[in-house]
C-alpha cells in the first residue's frame, strides 16, 4: 500500500502524471488518474513539480538567523573575516542548535531537502559546531539530510593541532573534510594539501576546499590539487569551493584545468556571487565536471545577506553566466536538483522510481518560469512527508 498519492502534478514542467510514495521513496510515476486508490491522496492542482532542491555548499553552524539584527563589521578581508568571526561568534552564542535549526527550516520553507554544509572545526570550538549541527538535524526528524565537512576555517598548518581535530572528526563520521587556501592563509600549501590528503585517504572521507585566491596563485593551487588527486585514491572524491580564479584565466588556460579536472573526478560548488568571473560552465559540462549550488553562510558573520531559497542563487547563477535560452534556463536548475545528486552521496535525486520521495511544488508554467520568478513552494515533500503546505512549515 502507498504512504502518499500525489495526484495531477506536471514532473519537470511535463505531462500531468501521478507520483506514489511508499517508504519514504518514489514508487512509480504514472499517468494522471491512473494512481492506486489505497493510500493518502494529495490533490497537485496540476502544479509544476521538482525534485528537491540540494543545497552543496552551506555553513549552517555560523547563522545568527532567528536572533536580533548583527551589523556588519570588521575588515573586508578572508582573514579579516576570520578574526572578526572569532572575536564576536561566543558574544552571539555561535555555534546554536536554535539557530541551526532555524537555518535548516527555511532551507526546508524554500523546498531544499539535502545539504552539504561545511562546519567550523578549530581550537576554539573544538568538534562542538559538529554535534550542533547534528542536534539540529535531529530536532527536524530527518525531514532535511546533512552531510557534514569538517571545516577548519582558521587555517590548518599555521594552528598546531587542527589536523588533529579534522582526523576526529572524520573518524566520528564526517562525510568530507575541508581546507582553506593553501597559499594565502597556510602560506605553506604543500603542508597543508599534505595534511589533508594522508587524513582523507586514511578515513575514507572526500576533501572539499575553499578556494578564494585570484588570479595565478589560484590556478597554481588548483593544479596543486588535481596534481594529488590523481596520485592518491580521492579520484572523484575532492571539491573546490568557490575557485574564484578559474573564470578569471585565459580561455586555453581554464580549458586545460577542466580538462585536468575531468580526468581526476574534481568537482565544484558555487555560490555564483555578485562581481565574479563567471565560470566556463559549458566547458565543464562538456568535460562532465560537476557543478553544485550553495547558499554559503545565511546571516553571519561574513555577510548579512541570504534567505536559503537555493532557488534563487540558481538564479543569480544564470544570470552571472548570462543565461537565456530554454535549455540553459532549465540547466540551472538542473544544477540545483539532479545534477547536484553527488554532492551529498545520492545515486539518483529525481522524481523518478526508488529516488528519495523529496518533491517540490511550484505554480508556475515551466521550469524556466519556476527559476526566474522563484515563486512559493506550495508543497514540499521531504523522504514522503509533507513538510511545507501553501509555503507554512509543518515541521
Amino acid at each position: 500500500m502507498a504512504d502518499v498519492i500525489l495526484t495531477n502534478v506536471r514532473p519537470w514542467g511535463g505531462a500531468p502524471a501521478d507520483i506514489v510514495v511508499s517508504g519514504g521513496e518514489i514508487r512509480s510515476v504514472l499517468p494522471a488518474g491512473t494512481a492506486p486508490e489505497d493510500g493518502d491522496h494529495l490533490d497537485g492542482g496540476g502544479l509544476l513539480a521538482l525534485p528537491g532542491f540540494i543545497n552543496a555548499h552551506a555553513h549552517v553552524d555560523k547563522s545568527w538567523w532567528g536572533q536580533p539584527w548583527v551589523s556588519y563589521g570588521g575588515e573586508a578581508t578572508t582573514q579579516g573575516r576570520i578574526s572578526h568571526e572569532r572575536a564576536e561568534r561566543d558574544a552571539l552564542g555561535i555555534p546554536s542548535t536554535d539557530s541551526t535549526t532555524a537555518v535548516l527550516r527555511e532551507f526546508l520553507r524554500h523546498g531544499t531537502t539535502a545539504v552539504r554544509s561545511h562546519v567550523d572545526v578549530d581550537l576554539g570550538v573544538g568538534l562542538r559546531g559538529i554535534e550542533v549541527v547534528r542536534e539540529a538535524v535531529a530536532a527536524l526528524d530527518g525531514a532535511v539530510e546533512v552531510e557534514i565537512v569538517a571545516f577548519p576555517q582558521d587555517g590548518v598548518v599555521r594552528r598546531p593541532g587542527v589536523l588533529d581535530l579534522l582526523d576526529r572528526a572524520a573518524a566520528a563520521g564526517a562525510t568530507s573534510i575541508g581546507g582553506l587556501d593553501p597559499a594565502s592563509i597556510d602560506r605553506d600549501p604543500v603542508a597543508q594539501l599534505d595534511g589533508l590528503f594522508s587524513i582523507a585517504e586514511r578515513r575514507g572521507v572526500g576533501l572539499d576546499i575553499h578556494l578564494h585566491d585570484r588570479g595565478e596563485l589560484g590556478a597554481f593551487q588548483f593544479e596543486l590539487i588535481i596534481d594529488r588527486t590523481l596520485r592518491t585514491g580521492l579520484r572523484g572524491r575532492v571539491t573546490v569551493s568557490h575557485g574564484f580564479a578559474l573564470g578569471e584565466l585565459p580561455a586555453d588556460r581554464q580549458l586545460r584545468l577542466v580538462e585536468a579536472c575531468a580526468e581526476a573526478g574534481v568537482s565544484w560548488a558555487t555560490v555564483a556571487p555578485v562581481r565574479t568571473a563567471p565560470l566556463p560552465w559549458r566547458g565543464m559540462r562538456e568535460h562532465g565536471v560537476p557543478i553544485g549550488l550553495g547558499t554559503d553562510g545565511i546571516r553571519d558573520l561574513w555577510s548579512p545577506y541570504g534567505d536559503g531559497d537555493i532557488l534563487r542563487v540558481a538564479l543569480g547563477f544564470a544570470r552571472l553566466h548570462g543565461l537565456r535560452t530554454d535549455e540553459e534556463l532549465a540547466h540551472a536548475v538542473e544544477l540545483a536538483t539532479t545534477r547536484a545528486a553527488g554532492f551529498v552521496h545520492r545515486a539518483a535525486h529525481d522524481l523518478v522510481a526508488g529516488a528519495r520521495a523529496d518533491i517540490v511544488l511550484l505554480d508556475a508554467e515551466n521550469v524556466q518560469d519556476a527559476l526566474v520568478r522563484a515563486p512559493r513552494r506550495q508543497l514540499v515533500l521531504a523522504g514522503g512527508r509533507v513538510v511545507v503546505r501553501d509555503g507554512e512549515l509543518r515541521v
